[in-house]
Order: structure tokens, then sequence, then C-alpha cells
């Protein structure tokens, strides 16, 4: 037997020199660039393959990976000898400011302590059908560890220190309460409704006290046409919208929010 070993064990050497592929090397300093993270946020099935579509590319054109950011994206433009274009940053911001003083509880949900399971089982725990549940799937969705649950209001916080913007925590969300929001270069700021809420005002101020009304007053005060009202919730098209701030202060409801992503 141990002879059988010795002799199966120089068969798949040789078999496995003969047949080895060498990898271009430019793969494995690309690598060293990228985060490691596999989130996919690149469009690939992970960073290997984004390593190596990078290696083998003629342009660099529509390839980002949000992980390594801006200047890992200029060192692999130099390794793969190819000019990179300036990509828009984009964060996660949480569409939902309606916290435990917000939205008070109307039942108690005693499932599996997971949104997306709650979201097809119960109604939640308030009256609102939009809002936050709480439980923390993005939390655990997210490989860079930028958000986290806070403790008192119950929503998700995120350390955009740490937020790449690979979406994952988007995807994580059965109510879609995160979204992606742009965050245009010269600035650190970025403007989003923190709602939801899709019924008409007196349904949606009965479920939260800081709930969107779709009043428009917001989108009378926006020189930019940057904010429209569907559905009686109000959503800003982050690209249009200049970070002046008027439609946050005249929203009676605090709905509208800024946030600094430094």
């Amino acid at each position: 037997m141990g002879g059988i070993g010795i002799t199966a064990s120089i068969v798949l050497y040789f078999v496995a020199k003969r047949f080895k592929v060498e990898e271009d090397e430019r793969v494995l300093q690309i690598e060293e660039v990228l985060p490691g993270a596999n989130c996919g946020a690149c469009g690939y099935r992970g960073c290997h393959d984004f390593a190596t579509a990078c290696a083998s590319a003629d342009s660099l054109d529509g390839m980002y990976c949000p992980g390594a950011g801006a200047q890992g994206m200029q060192r692999i433009g130099e390794i793969a000898g190819l000019a990179v274009s300036e990509a828009v940053r984009k964060v996660a911001v949480v569409a939902c400011s309606g916290g435990c003083e917000q939205r008070p509880l109307v039942r108690h949900y005693d499932g599996v302590l997971n949104c997306s399971i709650e979201a097809v089982v119960g109604e939640g725990e308030t009256d609102c059908p939009y809002g936050c549940l709480g439980w923390g799937d993005c939390v655990e969705a997210c490989p860079y560890d930028a958000i986290h649950i806070d403790k008192d209001s119950g929503l998700p916080v995120v350390d955009y220190s740490l937020c790449v913007g690979c979406g994952k925590c988007v995807k994580a969300c059965p109510r879609s309460v995160i979204e992606l929001a742009e965050v245009p270069q010269g600035t650190e700021t970025t403007t989003y409704v923190a709602c939801r809420n899709r019924d008409k005002g007196p349904l949606a101020m009965k479920a939260c006290s800081v709930s969107c009304i779709g009043c428009g007053k917001c989108t009378k005060v926006c020189e930019h046409e940057a904010v429209k009202v569907d559905h009686f919730v109000a959503s800003i098209d982050s690209t249009a919208c200049v970070r002046c701030g008027k439609c946050e202060e005249a929203c009676p409801r605090h709905s509208i929010h800024s946030v600094t992503t430094k």
C-alpha cells in the first residue's frame, strides 16, 4: 500500500507540472490592492475574477471596485498599464428615521429575529408597513463592518469611514429601507428622504411622527427639480441635487436628512 501511495504521488506531481497554468503576475499584484471581501459590487464573482478581468482588459472603463476606492483603482491602472476613469462614490443611507420613540409598538413579534423572515410571516411590531424591522440583516450582510443597529433607536447606523457602497446591505433589506446615494466629486455630503411610507398623509402620520406625508413643500423650494413626490412620498435625485439644504429646511416632518460621509 505504501508503494502504491508513493507511485500515485509521483504521478500526480508530474501531471501537475505538465498541466500547470501560468498566471499573469499582474493578477496577483492587483489582488493585493483589492479588499478581499468578495462582495461582488464590482459585478464579478469575487476579487480574483475582478483582478483577472483587469489584467486582461483593453480598457478599464466601467470597471470599478468600491472597496479599493479611487486610490486603489489608480494603483490597479498602473499595474495593468491602463487609464482609469473617475467613478462617483456611493454610500448606503437608511431611508427610515422612525425609531422606537417615533413609531409606537402595537404588537409583539416573537419569531426568528431576522428581517427577511418577519417580513414574510408578519407585519412588524409597528403600524408602518414600510419601515425598518431592526433585526440587522443588513449588519450580517456587510463585509466591511460598516453598519450596526443603534441600541436606542433600533435603527441601522452607517459608519461612513468604512462604507464603500458595495450594496450588500441594500440587497439584504426586505423592505428596501437602505439605498445607495451618490456623493458627487468635490463634496462629502449627500441628501436623502429618510422615509418610504407610501400611505396617504393621515395614515402615515398615525404610524410615525417623522414620516413623509407627500405635502410637496420640498419640491416647491428646490430650484434644480431634484425632488419629486410620487405615491405620497418624496424622493431626491442625487445626480441633480446640489446639497443646498433648502428641502431639508422646508420639510415640516423632518423627513429629509443630509449626512456628511467623511
